[in-house]
């Protein structure tokens, strides 16, 4: 897994997204998507079935494996590992991180969401290997969420963490500036690619928001 971690610092730019997007198979907005600038690419669909999720999975993967991004699957430590993912992403209500560490070994990275300060300190002194914040605005993909803001954003660059992390929620390439200039290092994104008439474009104004504003030194 060791490979896979290294990886995982170099990213920038990490697109979530479901098995299937407008009728047509998330491949068909992930092969652009990971050309103009994505990095690392999560799986997360609430309604598909187990056999769909590892067939698009699967599929997923070789694809960012042939292209050197990274592939993660959302919730389910198991389905990551029938799909040979790199990595699992899970949220504050779903396994416990300990046990999803304990199912999954080293043979996957681990992700974990947090929207407090409480919940970064806890994901920086867990089995963890990279931590999401926000959301940064409210957004239909979070229904119920309440936005964080940029404060809570600063609050966790200021601490300096030691682990990857990046910042989700409602971004665009209208507030990507914002969101890196406030601190983040990296960015999470759902609509503002998946949704895009140009996935590639889209993707490539966000990475060029992100190399434009970072801050100053090494991203943690």
């Amino acid at each position: 897994m060791s490979g896979s971690i290294d990886r995982l610092r170099a990213t920038r730019l990490y697109l979530v997204l479901e098995a299937s997007v407008r009728g047509g198979a998330a491949a068909e907005i992930v092969a652009p998507a990971i050309e103009g600038g994505v990095d690392i690419v999560q799986l997360r669909d609430k309604t598909a079935g187990d056999d769909e999720i590892v067939t698009a999975g699967r599929e997923l993967r070789a694809l960012c494996e042939e292209r050197g991004a990274l592939f993660v699957v959302n919730d389910r430590p198991d389905l990551a590992l029938r799909c040979g993912a790199h990595g699992v992403h899970v949220g504050q209500e779903d396994q416990e991180i300990d046990d999803v560490r304990r199912s999954v070994g080293d043979r996957l990275f681990i992700g974990v969401s947090t929207h407090s300060p409480e919940q970064v300190e806890a994901a920086e002194h867990s089995p963890a290997d990279y931590f999401v914040v926000g959301p940064v605005h409210e957004t239909p993909t979070k229904p119920g969420r309440p936005a964080v803001g940029l404060e809570l954003i600063r609050h966790v660059a200021a601490r300096r963490p030691s682990k990857p992390w990046f910042a989700i929620g409602g971004i665009d390439p209208g507030n990507a500036a914002g969101v890196v200039g406030a601190g983040a290092p990296r960015l999470v994104v759902v609509r503002a690619i998946r949704d895009a008439d140009d996935p590639a474009a889209a993707a490539r104004a966000l990475r060029s928001a992100i190399e434009r504003e970072a801050v100053v030194g090494p991203a943690s």
